[in-house]
């Protein structure tokens, strides 16, 4: 009578509604990870993704083993014959899990419900994941939204989200438990050693997560909205990676946020700027889930016909940060260093990549793909889509970031850019955004030779947002 909890990105213990649910059947759990990426379609896991994967399995075995439980992990090309292997092994008559929203795994997990439901198994999944359901939220005419303004108006005229479930105290073992393979034997690590950088800047798992929500409410909320720009600062909560991998789920992020705010008299909290960048990643799985085909096709069907430029030594210098505008550097090998990037700098980066170099979206979606901790199919598409001006709520094919202007804004005081692109470090503010407009005394006294110690800029800004501009206005694209 065991229950099988079928753990994918929902690595916790607390506000788990599959857990929570196997937990309170008074039956064995028999938690199970599948690791099947071949399921994933074209967006497999990348490296950057990989590396916190096994991270996060790692710590999430720890949480399980301290309620009496394990975690069997298993590799296979499909996941539902994995899971009939472990039902047989287990005596399970029960499967649950929560739900993804990915097009490959709203198709897969059909499928296997399916197909269990047919073999006798009770199967339920659940929510937790998200504040809402991409279904619950839909316009006065029943259709998906495509604009993110009138979508969170709707969603906050809904009941708030529910309090997170705890986590359970004790899991209830099985009689004998299924084999397990070991974590090594996924393969999930790199074989080179690059992601010193990575294991720098982040720590995976639960109590991390819930270590950073902390910090950053303490720290960072009240400012957030004036800060959350500025690439040089400790402004933002980077949760991402964390709410991504399901070590902390929104749910609790909503209300720890809530409390803390509450307590401090501030009842305005749900308007704040914090707040709106949790519905901007439910306004993304919206869009992904009624709109499948974006990861690939531009949501604006004119957008197919664009002249993009091929040109792959222009996607190589952006790719390793060496573009020659430092804003648009500093961020890529941010990128590469840590499986991060700030996200008004991924903004400046993309918008270089698509308006300057006339490259397609879809190559830098891909390039993010591979080096984010965070990625996510979701807000990786709609990121790139509304760079580009062809997805949902899309800036408008005008809107071109001056790299320069910019950086100038954001981090006037060249902070960020002496930390990622440290050869500019000894040039003075007035210069360290546009070290090729510097003067050549100026550019001696830092030691730096433009083309040789540092690039000269790949493209003239002012002519490519001239040529930009003729072919965006060619293909005809609206707001």
């Amino acid at each position: 009578m065991a229950t099988l909890v079928w753990f994918r990105r929902d690595l916790r213990l607390a506000d788990n509604p599959a857990l929570a649910a196997a937990a309170a059947a008074d039956a064995p759990v028999v938690p199970v990870y599948i690791h099947a990426p071949d399921e994933e379609a074209e967006w497999q896991p990348g490296a950057a993704s990989r590396w916190w994967l096994h991270q996060s399995l790692e710590r999430l075995r720890a949480k399980l083993r301290a309620c009496g439980s394990q975690l069997s992990i298993r590799a296979s090309a499909h996941a539902l014959a994995a899971l009939r292997a472990l039902i047989r092994e287990s005596g399970a008559t029960r499967v649950v899990w929560n739900r993804c929203y990915e097009p490959a795994a709203v198709t897969r997990d059909r499928a296997v419900k399916q197909a269990l439901r047919e073999d006798g198994i009770e199967v339920a999944s659940y929510g937790g994941a998200l504040l809402h359901e991409p279904w619950a939220v839909r316009t006065r005419g029943g259709d998906p939204f495509q604009v993110f303004t009138p979508y969170w108006r709707q969603c906050q005229s809904l009941e708030d989200p529910s309090e997170p479930l705890p986590a359970p105290r004790a899991l209830r073992a099985p009689a004998a438990w299924p084999p397990s393979q070991t974590l090594a034997s996924l393969e999930l690590l790199p074989k080179l050693r690059w992601s010193e950088g990575i294991a720098a800047a982040f720590t995976p798992g639960s109590d991390a997560a819930h270590a950073k929500l902390e910090h950053f409410l303490a720290e960072a909320f009240d400012e957030y909205g004036s800060r959350r720009d500025q690439p040089g600062t400790d402004g933002t909560s980077r949760l991402s990676p964390h709410l991504h991998f399901g070590e902390i789920g929104p749910r609790e992020i909503w209300h720890a946020t809530r409390r803390f705010a509450e307590h401090r008299g501030r009842h305005s909290w749900r308007d704040s700027q914090f707040i709106t960048e949790l519905g901007w990643r439910e306004f993304a799985h919206h869009l992904l889930y009624h709109f499948p085909n974006t990861p690939s096709q531009p949501l604006r069907a004119s957008f197919a016909q664009f002249p993009w430029r091929a040109d792959p030594r222009a996607l190589e210098a952006w790719s390793r940060g060496m573009t020659g505008y430092p804003i648009v550097d500093a961020g890529m090998r941010e990128l590469w260093h840590t499986g991060w990037m700030h996200n008004r700098v991924r903004m400046i980066a993309a918008s270089f990549l698509v308006k300057d170099l006339l490259l397609s979206w879809s190559l830098g979606a891909r390039w993010f793909w591979d080096t984010l901790v965070d990625a996510d199919l979701a807000a990786n598409t709609l990121g790139w889509q509304w760079v580009a001006g062809c997805g949902a709520d899309a800036a408008p094919f005008f809107r071109i970031f001056n790299p320069v202007s910019q950086g100038q804004r954001f981090d006037p005081d060249g902070r960020y850019i002496r930390r990622w692109v440290p050869e500019l470090g000894g040039l003075p503010n007035r210069w360290i955004h546009e070290p090729g407009a510097a003067p050549p005394s100026v550019l001696d006294e830092a030691g730096i030779t433009l083309g040789k110690s540092y690039p000269s800029p790949i493209v003239d800004h002012a002519v490519a947002r001239r040529a930009a501009l003729e072919a965006f206005k060619r293909i005809g694209p609206r707001r």
